[in-house]
């Protein structure tokens, strides 16, 4: 069987810690499903009128999301593939907690995780949807503690997927 499961994102290699714990107790609990993994993150897309028509979600995603972010998110594919059906990327733009009861209706999302801590990697116009995640009707979010310590000399890079 194929389930969902959202994790809230700001697309740095930090955030990959929430899929890799999850992973890890599901591989360990010998689970048989798999799973359509959904990163997403809130973006305000603005006010002007030449945003809104002109700007789409993949140059949204391009300007937000690193490249070594996709080439974790393969490696951690590539090391649970009897897990993870798909992984894909969205944003939440939306203002209003029932735009998000909404969205996440639509997705049909089966579980949801969100980081204890605040990020620190957001860009311009990006914001947590956390709130909106411990808020909603649908799907009981669990929240992952984790934790990093203050110097790693491979923070930032690839090599901190294998941490």
């Amino acid at each position: 069987m194929i389930k969902t499961i959202l994790i809230a994102t700001d697309f740095s290699l930090e955030s990959l810690d929430i899929l890799k714990k999850v992973l890890n107790k599901k591989n360990n609990e010998n689970d048989e499903n798999q799973y359509n993994i959904l990163f997403v993150s809130g973006y305000d897309m603005g006010d002007s009128i030449t945003d809104l028509l002109f700007t789409t979600k993949h140059s949204v995603l391009g300007k937000i999301r690193s490249q070594e972010f996709c080439d974790a998110c393969t490696i951690i594919k590539n090391k649970y593939p009897n897990l993870i059906h798909k992984i894909n990327y969205d944003i939440f733009s939306g203002s209003f907690q029932r735009t998000f009861n909404f969205y996440l209706e639509v997705i049909n999302v089966d579980e949801a995780y969100y980081s204890a801590s605040k990020s620190k990697n957001l860009k311009k116009n990006q914001f947590e949807i956390n709130n909106y995640l411990r808020k909603n009707k649908h799907v009981v979010p669990h929240e992952v503690i984790t934790i990093t310590p203050e110097f790693i000399p491979e923070r930032g890079r690839l090599a901190e997927v294998f941490l």
